[in-house]
Parts: structure tokens; C-alpha cells; sequence
């Protein structure tokens, strides 16, 4: 039982940024139609939801990077990364040396 309930803590801890981000995607997506079809509409002077706008896109970058980072974490410990996203090697080994010390 204790099994399922911290896997089911798991999903929710990635489930929860990725409504974020899809609320953000959503916002901008949402600004960016209704300031296209203001143009359509002559009685109306188009401007365009920059608060609004800019709070979309803080939301899906923060989800986003939540998701990725927790990949990122993940696919290090399994090994699954190339060498360009390795964690250097030296400074661990420098930090070690310098406890002994």
C-alpha cells in the first residue's frame, strides 16, 4: 500500500506542471487568435494582451522546465545521456579530494 501511494505522490508531482505548462500554452494561443481576429472586426482597434500574454509564457516555461529537468535528472542516473550533458567528472573528484584533505 505504501508502494502505491508514493508512486501516485510521483504522478501527481509531474502531472501538476504539465498543467501548467498547458494552461500557459493555452493563454498565448488564446491572445494570439483574439488579436488575429480583431482584425476582422472594423468597429474594434486591435491591441494586443501583452500581460496576459507574457503570463502564458511564464507559466509554460515553468512547467516545461520542471518536466525537462526532472528528464534530464532522471535520464543521468540511467545513463542515457550523451556526453554533452554528462556532469563533469573533475569537479566531483576535486570535491572529494578536498574533504580528505
Amino acid at each position: 500500500m505504501k508502494l502505491l501511494i508514493s508512486r501516485f505522490i510521483a504522478i501527481l508531482i509531474l502531472v501538476f506542471p504539465g498543467l501548467i505548462a498547458m494552461k500557459g500554452f493555452l493563454m498565448m494561443k488564446d491572445d494570439i487568435f483574439n488579436y488575429i481576429s480583431m482584425h476582422g472586426d472594423d468597429t474594434v482597434v486591435p491591441d494586443f494582451a501583452w500581460l496576459h500574454f507574457g503570463g502564458g509564457l511564464l507559466l509554460f516555461a515553468a512547467g516545461m522546465t520542471f518536466l525537462g529537468g526532472w528528464i534530464l535528472t532522471r535520464d543521468r542516473k540511467r545513463n542515457y545521456v550523451g556526453p554533452r550533458f554528462k556532469e563533469k567528472q573533475k569537479a566531483k573528484q576535486a570535491a572529494a579530494q578536498e574533504t580528505i584533505s
